[in-house]
């Protein structure tokens, strides 16, 4: 007897319910968000909404394209400036760097280029600001070296400091602030001050203000044909007058003074252009700023090295005014400076208080 074959199965249909309030599914909203985000819902010729987070956006991008374009005009400048001599690179000491610390020697020299020099005057130039500078780091210390002060120059005898570099350049003048001060101090980098240039770098930060200590009534020198005259306390300066502050030579308002004066007068200018640096209105000059600042100067460091010593003059550069502690006089104006006091200055030069 044959059985009767199965049917098909019997399947149960469900009807699914409608979701409350009819909703979109997670994939459909989310698609809905990302066009509102990229504006693709928007009307044709109709405007994205300006709101304060794109707002920031847009300067915070406009702030690191102005400091881009500064970082550039920097390097180019550095790159393309004039080196020191070749002898005066065999002079300097290879150790040390900005990082760890390294020792700088800054020159500045009465060659007869620039604002405030007379181009009629003739003769040798000398060494017209002799500074150390140790910096490493956002630290930066200072000593500056009057450039009255006796110092046995080699091959040359006994003279004043400064006259090394008239007979011998940077080179002979590495030399004989080495030996000089001894106690291990070693020079890793030279930076020459062009008077010629200098001028231009303040007027590129807008000028600087200093601390004045003492009234200057100075008599005529170099191109400053009526003499020089600042009262006593904070004064602004544009690039011409701070060279000539920086530079005066006699002052009969203060008949005492001697270089040890000059030399923190030459302390308390690299003072004021770091607080000029660090300044908000700099901000807004930064490019030429960053295109002056290595015309000024003649170095065995390029574009790199210098950008860190300026980085670490405006991070770390104090209030703190180092003048080598000196004794009048010696044959009626040299000065003179005990080894104490050379052992004392190359300790708090090298390793701080």
């Amino acid at each position: 007897m044959n059985k009767p074959k199965p049917g098909p199965p019997e399947y149960k249909v469900y009807r699914s319910r409608r979701r409350p309030l009819a909703r979109r599914t997670d994939l459909e909203a989310l698609r809905r968000r990302l066009s509102r985000v990229r504006g693709e819902d928007r009307k044709p010729g109709e405007r994205r909404a300006v709101t304060p987070g794109r707002v920031l956006k847009w300067i915070a991008l406009a702030v690191v394209g102005w400091v881009v374009v500064s970082l550039i005009l920097f390097l180019v400048s550095a790159q393309t400036q004039e080196g020191v001599s070749a002898e005066a690179e065999r002079a300097l000491s290879s150790t040390g760097n900005l990082l760890t610390g390294s020792t700088i020697l800054v020159l500045g020299s009465d060659a007869r280029t620039g604002e405030s020099i007379d181009e009629s005057q003739q003769g040798p130039s000398r060494a017209d600001t002799i500074m150390l500078i140790h910096a490493g780091l956002g630290s930066v210390r200072k000593l500056s070296i009057p450039r009255d002060i006796e110092a046995e120059i080699p091959g040359h005898g006994t003279q004043k400091i400064n006259a090394a570099y008239a007979l011998g350049g940077p080179a002979l003048t590495i030399e004989t602030v080495e030996s000089f001060l001894g106690n291990g101090l070693e020079i890793n980098h030279l930076v020459e001050v062009d008077f010629k240039h200098f001028p231009e770098l303040v007027d590129a930060l807008g000028g600087i203000t200093v601390d004045n200590k003492t009234r200057i009534c100075s008599p005529p020198f170099d191109n400053f044909w009526k003499g020089i005259n600042f009262p006593k306390g904070e004064i602004d300066l544009n690039g011409a007058r701070a060279l000539g502050y920086a530079r005066v030579r006699k002052n009969s308002c203060a008949a005492g003074e001697d270089d040890r004066a000059r030399a923190a007068r030459q302390q308390e200018v690299l003072r004021a252009m770091g607080d000029k640096v660090t300044s908000p209105s700099t901000f807004f000059r930064l490019p030429w700023v960053s295109w002056q600042a290595p015309r000024a100067l003649k170095s065995d460091m390029r574009g790199p090295g210098l950008m860190a010593l300026f980085t670490d003059l405006a991070t770390g550069n104090s209030n703190d005014t180092e003048v080598l502690e000196a004794g009048c006089c010696i044959n009626g104006s040299n000065l003179f400076v005990s080894d104490g006091a050379k052992r004392d200055a190359v300790r708090k030069l090298l390793e701080g208080d």
